[in-house]
C-alpha cells in the first residue's frame, strides 16, 4: 500500500412532540439504525447548536424533551431538545467517547478513564461509577506502515468506546481492557465478564437472549446475554506486519435471523444468528467498514472510509443494489435511516441526506468549522488534500497530520432522528440540530 493509501485511511419552527425516543446507540438492542420518525427529508435548517467543551465524537441520545450527549471534555450534558438549552451538566473527568443510555430513570455512559458512569436523568447526580481493569487504544508496531516499524503505537483511528446497552436489568459493554461486560442497572455491580485477545470498542447488540460484539482481536463473537458464556465466534481477517487491515470497530445490526457487521480487513459480513456461519461478505477493495449498518425491509445500508462509498445492499445476498460517491472524504458516521432517508457524517464535515428511493443525494448541510477550513484542505476536485498535511510516514507526522484534519470539523457521530429533526454531533464541539 502506498503512504498515500495509508493517509487516505488515516482519517479518516413549530412545535414538536415527544412521541418517539432514541435512548441508546443505533435507536434499539439489535441496533438496526431505524428510527420511526418523519426526519428532515427536505432541510429547512439549523434549530439550534449547542457548543461543548471538546470534540462530539460519540452520538446523542434523546429521551422524552431532554437530548443526553457527552463530549472529549469530559462532560455529559443535558440539554432540552427543543430549545438547545442546558439543563444539567455532569463533570466525568476524562474523555467521553461512548453514546449514553437512557433507562429506569439513569443514563449510562463509558469514559477513558476505564469507567461506566450511572447518573440520574433528571438530576445528572452520580448513582454509580463502575471501574474496569482500565482504557487504552488498540495498539501495535508498524501502524498503518508507520515509522518507526518496531515501535508500538496507539491508533488514532480508534476514536471510538462502546456504547452501553441496557437489557433485562443489566447494562452491557465492552472495554479496552478485552473484556465484554455485563453490570448490574441499579447497583452497578458486576454480573459477568467475558475476555476476548483485545480492545474491545464496538458496541453489543443483543436480540433473542444473545450479545453479539467484535474484537479487535479479529473475532465476532456471540455471547449468552445472562450468563456471560460463548455460543460460537466467527473469524476475519488479519493484518501481521501493518495492523491496517484488521480489527471490528463497526457494532452489529440484527434482522431476521442474520447479523451484520462491518470490519477493518475492508468487509461487510452476513452471518447466520443462530450458528454464526457466513451467510456472505462484501469486499470494499481495501477500505474499512468502520460504521455501523443499517438495515431495514430486506436491505443492509453501509459506508466505508477512504473509499467514501455509501452502498444499499439486499440482506440475503450482499447483491449491491446502488451506491454513492462522497468524494474520498471517510465515512465513520454509521447511517440513520428515517421514512425514505439516510442520513451520514462525513470526515468533510458534513451531514449528507441520501433520498433512498431516487438514489440521490437530498442535502447536505456543512459545519462551521469546514466552512472555515475545509477549502484550504480540499483539492479543486472535491477529495482531502492529504499530501499536504501528512509529511512523512514517521508516526509523529501522521499525528501532525491527523490533528490538522480536525480542523475541518469532521462528523464522526452518528446522528439520530426524533420527529422531524436530526441530531449529530461534530469535531468542532458542537450539537446540532437539523430539521
Amino acid at each position: 500500500m502506498t503512504f498515500l493509501g495509508v493517509a487516505a485511511l488515516l482519517l479518516t419552527c413549530p412545535a414538536i412532540g415527544f412521541g418517539t425516543d432514541a435512548t441508546m446507540f443505533r435507536g434499539d438492542a439489535r441496533h438496526t439504525g431505524i428510527y420511526e420518525a418523519a426526519g428532515a427529508p427536505k432541510l429547512t435548517g439549523v434549530k439550534w447548536t449547542f457548543k461543548t467543551a471538546g470534540h462530539v465524537i460519540a452520538s446523542p441520545a434523546v429521551h422524552g424533551d431532554t437530548l443526553y450527549v457527552g463530549s472529549t471534555g469530559g462532560i455529559l450534558y443535558a440539554l432540552d431538545r427543543s430549545a438547545g438549552t442546558e439543563k444539567w451538566k455532569f463533570n466525568a473527568k476524562a474523555r467521553i467517547a461512548s453514546s449514553p443510555a437512557v433507562a429506569g430513570g439513569m443514563v449510562y455512559f463509558g469514559a477513558f478513564d476505564g469507567s461506566l458512569f450511572a447518573v440520574d436523568e433528571a438530576t445528572g447526580q452520580q448513582k454509580w461509577q463502575f471501574k474496569t481493569a482500565g482504557e487504552h487504544r488498540f495498539s501495535a508496531t508498524h501502524l498503518h506502515g508507520s515509522e518507526p516499524a518496531t515501535e508500538t503505537m496507539p491508533d488514532p483511528f480508534d476514536c471510538y468506546l462502546s456504547s452501553p446497552l441496557v437489557w433485562n436489568s443489566a447494562v452491557y459493554f465492552g472495554s479496552g481492557d478485552g473484556n465484554v461486560y455485563a453490570v448490574d442497572a441499579s447497583a452497578g455491580t458486576l454480573k459477568w465478564k467475558f475476555k476476548t485477545g483485545d480492545v474491545v470498542h464496538a458496541s453489543p447488540a443483543i436480540a433473542d437472549g444473545v450479545v453479539f460484539i467484535g474484537s479487535w482481536d479479529s473475532y465476532f463473537y456471540a455471547l449468552d446475554a445472562a450468563a456471560g458464556t460463548l455460543k460460537w465466534k466467527f473469524k476475519t481477517g488479519e493484518d501481521p506486519d501493518m495492523h491496517n487491515q484488521q480489527g471490528i470497530q463497526s457494532s452489529a445490526a440484527v434482522m431476521d435471523s442474520m447479523v451484520f457487521f462491518g470490519c477493518r480487513d475492508a468487509h461487510l459480513y452476513a452471518l447466520d444468528e443462530q450458528t454464526g456461519q457466513q451467510k456472505w461478505s462484501y469486499s470494499t477493495k481495501g477500505s474499512w467498514v468502520i460504521a455501523s449498518p443499517a438495515v431495514r425491509d430486506g436491505k443492509v445500508y453501509f459506508t466505508t472510509s477512504d473509499t467514501a462509498l455509501f452502498y444499499e445492499a439486499e440482506a440475503k445476498t450482499g447483491n449491491i443494489l446502488f451506491s454513492l460517491n462522497f468524494k474520498g472524504w471517510p465515512l465513520f458516521s454509521s447511517p440513520a435511516i428515517a421514512g425514505d432517508t439516510a442520513y451520514f457524517g462525513s470526515t468533510a464535515g458534513t451531514l449528507n441526506a441520501v433520498d433512498l428511493k431516487s438514489q440521490t443525494v437530498a442535502w447536505t448541510f456543512v459545519t462551521e468549522a469546514a466552512k472555515k477550513n475545509g477549502p484550504a484542505l480540499t483539492k479543486p476536485d472535491g477529495k482531502p488534500d492529504y499530501e499536504s498535511v501528512f509529511a512523512s510516514a514517521f508516526y509523529d507526522d501522521i499525528m501532525a497530520g491527523y490533528v490538522k484534519m480536525q480542523a475541518v470539523g469532521p462528523i464522526l457521530s452518528s446522528p439520530v432522528v426524533v420527529d422531524n429533526v436530526i441530531y449529530v454531533g461534530s469535531v468542532d464541539g458542537s450539537v446540532y440540530a437539523l430539521n
